[in-house]
């Protein structure tokens, strides 16, 4: 039997697990100093979180992956996205009620769809989040956007623009809808099955078609901007003034719709111009949303929030060329002699760990020469030598690989040694071109 992972999923090994590491301790430094504080919520949910009223979204149509409880009526989806259940967390746990709103939430973690696999693309995949509840203000709009935008330039990556809309309010979405079932009420049946069901639904979604992008109809499209009521277009003024302020470029989209229904106001989306990146060129997007609290049971309130996909982050990065976390160097290696050291090298090996040293020792029994490849393999920067010898006398030797300095001291005096082998090595690093050296301490 052929045993592999299933379509659309992928295992992250030894190797490439260092940059999801890296990025996910970036994440949480940058959502420490915003003030964001983590949320967590299951990998399943009562389908009816994702699955609200008329929707005209393929995720919710076409790419949950949902089953029902056996002998029951309960239904259970995977999560498709993530800020259908912040919300709802937010109001089960009445979180509206803090005194401090508005309350501002991130989260990492895996999410579930059933669409094709493609590069960037997974059933499985994760993602960066924040969502922003409690509190309707352009300025927040606009600290959300520069979170994501100053996260993503913090890893150097330089080929991203940001595209911006507005939804505008109820008011000025239903002019909008009834425009564009009046636009497309002569052609729609030539248009494509989604299309057609996107114009009972919601035919803004009509506007993100991949299939019929390139048609007639789709060219003469009515813009949003000319159905904002006075409201609106304020808001959406406000918003761009604050990007303008921060030094955050943009382009205005007048057709981005982003692909959940229940955006409002202001949508965004940050893509990626590099053409490695092929049709999946979305680093992050999101928008506001009103009426979401409001439907899982709990007052009037707005948020706005979006998700960064961490496989397209990665992949962007490579297409730039920038190199992210890779797996560390050992800092020191326990050599055995002979088989009769073995658990006291074990023995060794445990105190360094528990002084914070990251190391391993050989389990195979191996030669010397062949314990010394893995050494280099691993770019140990030391090397703790065990013999029978030592281990009667109750001492080791400690080689610096760097400068070949080599010590024998007391079992007891290890770990100051190690301390102050490292602590010189660190003294002499410094960050001047090779030949050109103008540190004091490398010339005393």
């Amino acid at each position: 039997m052929n045993y592999q992972v299933p379509r659309g999923t992928q295992d992250i090994l030894p190797g490439e697990v260092e940059k999801w590491q890296m990025l996910e301790d970036q994440i949480r430094q940058f959502c420490h100093v915003y003030d964001y504080d983590e949320i967590r919520t299951p990998i399943f949910e009562h389908t009816n979180v994702f699955k609200r009223g008329n929707d005209a979204s393929d995720m919710v149509n076409k790419e949950m992956y949902t089953f029902q409880l056996e002998n029951s009526s309960t239904s259970l989806t995977l999560r498709p996205e993530m800020t259908a259940g912040v919300v709802r967390s937010f109001v089960e746990h009445k979180l509206f009620g803090e005194p401090d709103l508005p309350a501002k939430l991130y989260y990492v973690g895996p999410m579930c769809r059933h669409e094709r696999p493609q590069k960037g693309r997974q059933r499985i995949f994760h993602q960066f989040g924040v969502e922003v509840i409690g509190v309707k203000n352009p300025l927040l709009d606009v600290e959300c956007i520069a979170l994501g935008w100053s996260f993503i330039n913090s890893l150097g990556l330089k080929d991203l623009k940001v595209l911006i809309n507005t939804l505008g309010d109820d008011e000025s979405r239903n002019a909008y809808r009834a425009a564009l079932k009046e636009h497309f009420k002569g052609a729609i049946d030539t248009m494509c099955s989604d299309c057609k069901r996107r114009y009972e639904q919601n035919p803004l979604r009509i506007l993100d078609c991949k299939v019929d992008k390139d048609a007639a109809v789709m060219k003469t499209v009515p813009k949003m901007k000319d159905y904002l009521n006075e409201e609106s277009k304020t808001y959406f003024d406000q918003v761009l003034k604050g990007l303008d302020a921060l030094g955050i470029p943009y382009e205005i989209d007048d057709t981005l719709v982003r692909g959940l229904d229940y955006y409002t106001h202001t949508v965004f989306e940050v893509v990626s111009e590099n053409k490695e990146m092929g049709a999946q060129s979305t680093v992050f997007a999101g928008g506001r949303y009103d009426g979401l609290v409001e439907y899982f049971g709990g007052p009037e309130m707005s948020g706005i929030g979006w998700a960064m996909g961490i496989e397209r982050l990665i992949i962007a990065c490579e297409a730039e060329g920038i190199l992210l976390g890779e797996k560390a160097e050992l800092d020191a290696y326990v050599i055995s002699l002979s088989p009769e050291v073995a658990l006291h090298a074990l023995s060794v090996t445990t105190t360094l760990r528990a002084n914070g040293y990251r190391c391993e020792c050989d389990y195979q029994n191996r030669s010397l020469k062949a314990q010394y490849r893995t050494v280099d393999r691993k770019k140990a920067k030391a090397v703790i030598i065990i013999c029978e010898d030592e281990v009667a006398q109750g001492s080791v030797t400690i080689k610096r690989i760097a400068d070949k300095l080599q010590k024998t001291v007391a079992l007891d005096d290890m770990v100051a040694t190690m301390d102050q082998f490292f602590e010189a090595e660190n003294e002499h690093e410094c960050n001047c071109e090779p030949g050109n050296c103008t540190c004091t301490h490398h010339h005393e």
